[in-house]
């Protein structure tokens, strides 16, 4: 299909437009309509045609399995946090120690994907919450960072997305979330900074106050303007 100039230009406007309109993912209503298999057949299609046009021989060894691979990461890896099944059962404890400071878990490996060009996102997220009665273990927290990056994302939407669950998981606004990620469509073309990367910022409730919001920045390290 030809693309008219006119048209090439605002898909390119859209495209750069990091900015996220909504706090949900955008999805169709027929989205989980396919099964898991049926998709896979779909992309494998798609991909084999993407690198026919690029003229690539795909009955090379080290090729034919391309499609089929690409297929499989797409549906059962790195876009697996689309799958609403996939979300982590995050049960939560009765805080018995009555510890009233901010917890925070700090440097959690986030890996995810820019929903403009396809290109890996690649950093850290810190997050903390106060307790409201409710603690939730550990390996949660990083659960609900690992599902909600494992979808095409923008940064904004990511962090907005994980401290809107933990506020639900956990029944209290005092959440906060900083991330700090490279975008491999910043570094890897365009300007190819290798350099630059991005930080983002949620903070919920008690967290707006900027007291507290240094106290948490200086657990990281971070500098207090983000």
């Amino acid at each position: 299909m030809k693309i008219d100039s006119t048209l090439e230009e605002q898909y390119e406007e859209m495209g750069n437009d990091h900015v996220s309109s909504a706090e949900d993912t955008p999805l169709r209503e027929d989205a989980f309509v396919l099964s898991d298999d049926e998709k896979m057949e779909r992309i494998r299609t798609n991909v084999r045609e993407i690198m026919l046009t690029l003229g690539l021989d795909l009955e090379d060894d080290s090729l034919m399995g391309t499609p089929n691979r690409v297929a499989k990461m797409f549906v059962k890896e790195i876009f697996s946090g689309l799958d609403p099944k996939k979300k982590p059962n995050s049960s939560t404890f009765d805080n018995k120690y009555k510890y009233g400071e901010m917890l925070v878990e700090k440097n959690i490996t986030l890996y995810s994907t820019c929903e403009h060009h396809l290109l890996p996102i690649v950093g850290r997220a810190h997050v903390a919450y106060i307790s409201n009665g409710n603690v939730v273990g550990l390996s949660k927290m990083n659960r609900i960072v690992d599902y909600y990056a494992k979808r095409p994302q923008v940064q904004e939407r990511l962090t907005i997305q994980i401290v809107r669950e933990l506020q639900r998981v956990l029944n209290t606004e005092d959440v906060a979330c900083v991330i700090d990620a490279k975008h491999l469509c910043v570094n890897s073309r365009g300007i190819r900074d290798i350099e630059s990367s991005t930080v983002t910022a949620e903070y919920g409730g008690k967290f707006k106050n900027e007291a507290l919001r240094s106290e948490f920045l200086e657990y990281l390290n971070l500098e207090t303007k983000f």
